[in-house]
């Protein structure tokens, strides 16, 4: 599968459920997701049989994403039968429940997860998630690195929220192989985004140079695809990484694809075109020129949006809630 810009499309992403157990603020609207009927979402078997038609066509990358994946009825179903597509896979969670799943995660043979989880203090936790599980989160990735899983840790970085925490969330990575990825905070539909509240890439490397000298942070070099810039402190037994999509994007080697809960393509995240792959299935028609239309109108970078400023709102707020398009 290849754009326009000779990008070869090997990665999915698959939203299972736009529903979560958590209330982010840069992730769901004040007012939460409007419900809808189940009937507008694809069932177990819709997202096992359209994920085999990406593999068929050359994705060997799978990532479930909700909303939060683990609390989708069937999860297990789901995933084990995912597993069997000889693709990696991959998931990112909150990390509320994934004590429950580790020995499916281990007959599947899933291995690298992603926890979100954006402040260590217990209080701040609280306040952007509004909810009280910010023990369970911390005693789960313990319990993930204990089993010898491959964790990351994205922590979407806010203004006058937690850019303060930088330097805390290095020192996790001292003595534990933890990954541990800033994310700038990026601009969706219902999120309050403001250019005033990004903590820049250049802000994160003055902050961490300053407190550890220049010479002790070390760049790892880039693996193809790679979506953060990742470093490692001298001595430190994990890393850390920046994924700078506002500032500094790296949409030149972009191979990725998602397909939301209810079944539409998006050929980019800050996209508001999307592809209904769902309801041409459902008619039994075939979807590979709905995938090929929609790699042939992505753009170049960014879903065509130069500069992410506070005059651009309109356009962003015209995609999906974050929760609603899976990350």
């Amino acid at each position: 599968m290849i754009d326009n810009f000779n990008r070869k499309h090997n990665y999915l992403r698959i939203s299972l459920t736009e529903r979560c157990n958590l209330r982010c603020f840069y992730c769901m609207p004040e007012d939460g997701v409007p419900l809808r009927h189940k009937a507008h979402f694809m069932t177990s078997e819709e997202i096992v049989a359209l994920a085999k038609i990406f593999v068929a066509q050359g994705v060997d990358k799978i990532r479930i994403t909700g909303g939060e994946p683990l609390i989708k009825k069937d999860f297990e179903n789901i995933i084990t039968n995912l597993g069997a597509l000889n693709v990696k896979l991959h998931l990112t969670t909150n990390g509320i429940l994934v004590d429950k799943y580790i020995s499916v995660f281990k007959k599947v043979g899933l291995k690298d997860i992603n926890v979100s989880i954006d402040s260590l203090k217990e209080e701040k936790f609280n306040a952007i998630t509004k909810r009280k599980y910010f023990q369970k989160v911390m005693d789960n990735i313990q319990l993930l690195l204990k089993e010898d899983f491959k964790v990351k840790l994205n922590v979407v970085l806010m203004k006058d929220w937690n850019e303060d925490e930088i330097i805390s969330f290095i020192e996790l990575s001292k003595n534990n192989k933890l990954a541990i990825r800033f994310i700038e905070f990026m601009p969706f539909d219902g999120n309050q985004w403001d250019t005033s509240k990004v903590v820049t890439y250049h802000q994160i490397m003055d902050r961490v140079q300053n407190h550890f000298g220049p010479q002790n942070v070390l760049q790892i070099s880039p693996l193809s695809n790679d979506t953060a810039k990742n470093f490692l402190v001298k001595g430190y037994v994990g890393t850390f990484g920046i994924i700078s999509s506002v500032t500094n994007p790296f949409c030149d080697s972009c191979n990725r694809l998602r397909l939301t809960a209810d079944g539409k393509l998006k050929n980019c995240l800050f996209s508001a075109g999307e592809t209904d792959l769902l309801t041409a299935y459902r008619k039994e028609e075939d979807v590979l020129p709905l995938i090929q239309q929609s790699l042939n109108n992505k753009h170049a970078a960014r879903a065509g949006i130069g500069l992410f400023n506070n005059e651009n709102k309109k356009l962003f707020e015209a995609n999906r809630n974050m929760t609603s398009i899976g990350g």
